[in-house]
């Protein structure tokens, strides 16, 4: 008798290194302002281009870009940030590159003024997971009423890249949304924490 199939959602597809993202990151609740910090960046890099593009990357982001240590990266010069430009391992776009530097500062001023950049983002949500009830890949939205909020404060304090539709990104991948399928193996343990 074959195994029984693990239900999962559709947006992996059958690439390994998406499958292991979705089944131990996407959508787990995170407190972590270093991680936090990460999926800002590549939630950046990440507009107009696909999550698996930069996924495929990340290895080379956090080697390029200190491991996302945000105190080093928002002391960043032009120099700094020409030699990232000629890093065949990321993304080498100008605006993206620069917008890392500035929203190092920014998230910097955050944590400054609330004690930690995970207090301020998840007041957004109410400081719990927003448990969506998906059946299909089609339901799940490009923005919601709270990426709208997020990203109108996240702009008003300095912040590039960081529309509503990047905020919902960033907020599914950092569990502030439960958007894993019903149907997901992974929907029950998120819907728990």
């Amino acid at each position: 008798m074959p195994a029984k199939k693990i239900e999962t959602c559709t947006w992996p597809g059958e690439d390994e290194l998406m499958l292991k993202y979705h089944d131990e990151e996407w959508g787990t609740p995170l407190h972590d302002d270093k991680k936090l910090f990460e999926f800002i960046v590549l939630d950046g890099f990440q507009a107009g281009l696909s999550w698996k593009t930069i996924l495929h990357k990340r290895d080379n982001f956090r080697k390029a870009f200190h491991d996302f240590d945000v105190n080093k990266i928002a002391k960043y010069n032009d120099k700094k940030v020409e030699s990232l430009l000629q890093d065949a391992g990321i993304i080498r776009n100008k605006l993206k590159v620069a917008a890392t530097v500035t929203n190092a500062k920014a998230f910097l001023a955050v944590q400054k003024e609330f004690g930690s950049f995970d207090k301020y983002i998840w007041q957004f949500t109410g400081n719990k997971t927003i448990q969506n009830v998906w059946k299909e890949s089609k339901q799940i939205p490009a923005r919601s009423l709270e990426s709208d909020a997020m990203s109108k404060d996240l702009l008003a304090r300095g912040f590039k890249f960081a529309g509503s539709t990047i905020c919902y990104a960033f907020m599914q991948a950092a569990g502030m949304v439960n958007d894993h399928l019903v149907s997901c193996h992974r929907y029950n343990s998120i819907k728990k924490k």
